[in-house]
């Protein structure tokens, strides 16, 4: 993984064991095979302890160097022998009590044998080696350089991960490991990795019980030098090695760590020595990407990110820091099936950086002008308005600019006497009720509500959120608006019952043209709203309504903005006040979404 801060060593190791647990088996294993003493083997030799086994692994070793192995390793820390616990118990001497090793150290001495030493501390906190039997060590070829060390190096969470080919054991001294010298007898040149203390990944083939294993019971066996799968042993490095049940040596590996539906396995001492000893032959260790390209990968990323994390809103910036995190994931595993080790939870961390530190700097400047935005026109559009004018990315000029809107005003008929017949409270609760309702029209077609006058609604189609067929969708709600006046009737009536008033009803006015729009009043008050010449004929329009007995006038620029589709009643051409020229005015009635408009050049022969 390269090298880390302490503090990212945790969630790196989690991704690492991660990609073992999802990866399963890896390879087979083809160099090394496990000699098994399994309980089916200390059942048939329950009778016998351990200290007088001499005699079976000298038939085991001479079996196997029969089979043409190339190098085996006892497992076995020897230190007590069958001869020298019968002269620590004082009994008479026998020739079976002298020679009962004979056979075993004879093997010993043929070579190709490696016995294993390990490291204590005493009482007093010093490091003392732990050897075998001077007898056993003392006939190997090498001597004590025949003897490898079974430690491991373990990882501060306990778990073994990495080895050593040699641990320091004293000044300028090191002593080689077990799987070291196994792979050196197996591969004479590899001797030169014997003296490196530098750490290296395990290549693991894959979760405990990947390893080859025979029964050593079958080594004892007549006949054993003829059964076809102990012949399969030639050229293989054997480790004898005790895998009863029960047993202590078990270790923490990268399948140490449970993930959802894959169980937690501990893994025994002699195959987290198989798989050293197959890392070290085959060189498959995993191993960092080489700087340069590690380098380009983390810039690359960080960089894509962090542009993203700008050109995003925080919630998608935040679903692109998620996919962006699986994508790294999914990655490093690719990579790792091939042995090649990338950062993940440290690539992670600094995109996670990259997120916060775009968004703090959004909440300290363009965020600041988004919440303004948001305050200003939460009051008069819809949210779902508010939502696009702010992914449009495009910020009005508040300081006003020139922009063809649609403009829509409608009032309520006969309000003077309505309210000459309600008490001030009653005219306010008619007043707040009727808003309410038709104002959900102008809102639903993206218009945005610029004031109220009195009884009178103003409204603006096309700004601040831009709508291209901004003409249409003031039709559609001067529609919707004319039949929420129908449906207050009823409401009327239920609360104001028996008070004699009129019926109920709106005049609307629609016009469409150009208008500066932007923040219009004093340093000390002043709104968001249109202003100039179409504001001002939208709202002659709905004066005249009332005039020419229609509930919606719109002009003709509008009805011809609004595309095909709209249904009107009468038109005339009317002079209105303020205006040098006519203007042609309809009735409109309907509109029809897939049906051709009524004949739009009508309005250029009347004029």
């Amino acid at each position: 993984m390269g090298i880390r801060g302490e503090w990212l060593r945790l969630p790196e190791d989690w991704y690492y064991d991660l990609c073992h647990q999802l990866a399963d088996r890896r390879y087979e294993a083809g160099h090394v095979v496990i000699a098994a003493i399994d309980d089916q083997t200390r059942l048939e030799h329950q009778d016998e302890p351990l200290v007088f086994w001499s005699p079976h692994f000298a038939r085991a070793i001479a079996v196997l160097r029969q089979a043409g192995a190339k190098a085996i390793g006892l497992d076995f820390l020897f230190s007590v022998s069958a001869e020298s616990w019968l002269k620590k118990l004082k009994l008479p001497e026998s020739e079976q009590s002298r020679t009962y090793d004979l056979p075993f150290r004879e093997q010993l001495a043929s070579g190709q044998v490696v016995l294993a030493g390990d490291l204590a501390f005493d009482a007093a906190g010093k490091e003392k080696a732990l050897l075998p039997l001077p007898d056993y060590w003392g006939a190997l070829p090498e001597k004590l350089d025949d003897v490898g060390l079974v430690k491991f190096y373990n990882d501060p969470d306990g778990v073994i991960r990495r080895f050593l080919p040699a641990f320091p054991v004293g000044a300028g001294e090191v002593w080689v490991t077990f799987a070291q010298l196994l792979a050196n007898l197996a591969v004479p040149g590899k001797s030169s990795l014997g003296e490196s203390l530098s750490l290296n990944h395990i290549g693991f083939s894959g979760p405990p019980g990947t390893i080859a294993r025979i029964s050593f019971r079958r080594l004892l066996l007549p006949g054993a030098e003829q059964d076809p799968q102990i012949r399969n042993l030639k050229d293989k490095v054997i480790i004898i090695g005790y895998e009863s049940s029960g047993m202590q040596d078990m270790h923490q590996t990268p399948y140490a760590r449970g993930f959802l539906n894959i169980p937690a396995r501990l893994m025994s001492g002699p195959e987290v020595h198989a798989n050293i000893v197959e890392t070290l032959l085959t060189g498959r260790a995993p191993r960092p990407v080489a700087t340069p390209y590690r380098l380009v990968y983390l810039v690359t990323v960080l960089t894509v990110g962090t542009v993203l994390f700008f050109r995003l809103a925080p919630g998608p910036g935040l679903a692109a820091l998620a996919l962006l995190a699986i994508s790294i994931a999914v990655c490093a595993f690719v990579l790792f099936l091939s042995n090649l080790l990338l950062p993940t939870a440290s690539l992670q961390l600094g995109l996670l950086i990259s997120y916060l530190g775009v968004l703090g700097l959004r909440l300290t400047g363009e965020e600041r002008d988004r919440t303004r935005l948001r305050q200003i026109f939460g009051r008069y559009v819809s949210e779902e308005v508010v939502e696009k004018l702010l992914a449009s990315g495009r910020q009005p000029d508040l300081g006003g600019e020139i922009l063809t809107v649609t403009v829509l005003f409608s009032d309520i008929r006969n309000f003077t006497s309505m309210s000459e017949s309600l008490n001030p409270h009653e005219v306010v609760e008619m007043l707040n009720t009727y808003f309410s309702r038709v104002c959900e029209p102008i809102l639903a077609q993206g218009g945005t509500v610029d004031k109220f006058i009195g009884d009178a609604v103003m409204a603006v189609f096309g700004s601040p959120a831009p709508h291209e067929d901004h003409a249409r969708r003031a039709l559609r709600a001067a529609l919707a608006m004319a039949e929420k006046a129908r449906e207050f009737q009823t409401w009327m009536e239920r609360r104001f019952p028996n008070r004699g008033l009129s019926d109920f009803g709106i005049g609307i006015g629609v016009h469409t043209g150009e208008a500066v729009v932007g923040n219009i009043g004093s340093p000390q008050r002043f709104e968001f709203t249109a202003i100039g010449d179409t504001v001002n004929t939208a709202s002659r329009l709905e004066g005249l309504s009332k005039e020419l007995g229609w509930t919606i006038v719109a002009s003709s620029r509008t009805i011809e903005t609004a595309g095909p589709g709209v249904v009107t009643g009468g038109r005339k051409e009317l002079k209105v006040k303020g205006r040098r020229e006519a203007v042609a005015v309809a009735e409109v009635q309907s509109l029809e979404e897939d049906e051709p408009i009524r004949e739009i050049s009508a309005w250029r022969k009347e004029r």
